[in-house]
């Protein structure tokens, strides 16, 4: 029995190992520097500054520091909640919530390496009205989720420019 299981734990391997299967590792991007200029008061711009961590510079570097090397304009983040569903009576059942953002990605000399893109993420909530404050809490959670992963999809895209040099 012991043999019969190395053997397929074997053939498991190779078969995931031939089919290119490779667990997700670390972004890598083509700068070390990056500034981020938020849409007042947009939570997405503060994840993803949170998210890149050391490598955040600000746009115009004090005396003496260093300038980044990709800018990161986030031009509009806009959350939506509109009503998809509603009983025989006219009350609301159901809500869809949506987070759209528009950036753009620059080089401080202007030159855009993405321009201006609209990533939209979209979830639908049920709605209870003898359960409205868990219904708000849910909406919340599922508000941070889909910021979270329009961070992600952001970091995929930064990931994918290939150069900072002139085209």
């Amino acid at each position: 029995m012991n043999r019969r299981s190395f053997v397929v734990g074997a053939a498991a391997a190779t078969l995931l190992s031939g089919c290119g299967f490779h667990l997700r590792a670390s972004q890598r991007f083509v700068f070390d520097t990056v500034a981020v200029t938020p849409e007042t008061g947009g939570a997405v711009a503060a994840e993803l500054i949170r998210t890149l961590g050391e490598a955040v510079r600000p746009v115009a570097p004090p005396a003496g520091g260093v300038a980044p090397q990709v800018i990161v304009d986030i031009l509009e983040e806009l959350r939506e909640k509109t009503v998809v569903g509603v009983n025989a009576t006219g009350q609301v059942r159901e809500f869809q919530l949506r987070i759209r953002i528009k950036f753009r990605v620059r080089t401080p000399q202007g030159r855009e390496l993405i321009p201006d893109t609209d990533i939209v993420q979209q979830r639908d909530i049920g709605f209870n009205e003898s359960a409205v404050l868990a219904k708000e809490a849910e909406e919340s959670l599922l508000y941070r989720d889909m910021q979270t992963d329009l961070v992600q999809q952001l970091l995929r895209r930064l990931a994918a420019i290939k150069s900072l040099g002139a085209p």
